[in-house]
């Protein structure tokens, strides 16, 4: 695949917001080069675009597979694996959402319930800290609950409600 200079910087690019974003490099490169190829393509092929090892490749793929961005696809006629990585970005950001709510936020929640539960059998714990966390796992569900809810709301909905932004309030009657 030959890269404008405009696909190579956003690329580029890409790869730094994977590195603020807690990703690596090469995982968020490839995901950008597949986002912006029209075809699959395979991990020769993005090897050689990127000038990037063919086993970080590989490695970088199967990380992007595990997030659900990235798909293998089997083209007729050739042999070896081909990767395609969703376009639509609504469904790239649901699909981030998802995954880092299931790596981060639901083993927080578990560990702080853990901590509620052992905190109340706790005499030495401070009940200021003990009401901290009782704070924080309160907070962690409500943000949890509203995204399982949203989650199911259709996207032409939501649209509209971000379009709104703080008019919102309005709506509901606060100011």
């Amino acid at each position: 695949m030959q890269l404008t200079a405009v696909m190579e910087k956003f690329i580029v690019h890409w790869g730094e917001m994977g590195t603020r974003w807690g990703v690596n490099r090469t995982v968020a490169q490839i995901h950008a080069l597949l986002y912006l190829s029209s075809n699959p393509l395979n991990a020769e092929e993005i090897s050689e675009t990127l000038g990037v090892a063919r086993s970080n490749v590989s490695t970088s793929l199967k990380e992007l597979m595990s997030w659900g961005l990235v798909k293998v696809i089997h083209v007729l006629g050739d042999r070896r694996d081909h990767f395609e990585s969703m376009k639509d970005m609504w469904e790239i950001f649901n699909c981030v959402v998802e995954q880092r709510k299931k790596r981060e936020l639901d083993p927080t929640l578990t560990l702080l319930r853990q901590c509620e539960l052992e905190a109340d059998k706790d005499t030495k714990t401070p009940d200021e800290i003990k009401q901290r966390i009782r704070e924080m796992t309160k907070f962690l569900e409500t943000v949890t609950g509203w995204y399982e809810q949203m989650s199911r709301v259709p996207k032409s909905t939501l649209m509209k409600l971000m379009k709104l932004g703080a008019k919102v309030t309005k709506l509901l009657g606060k100011s």
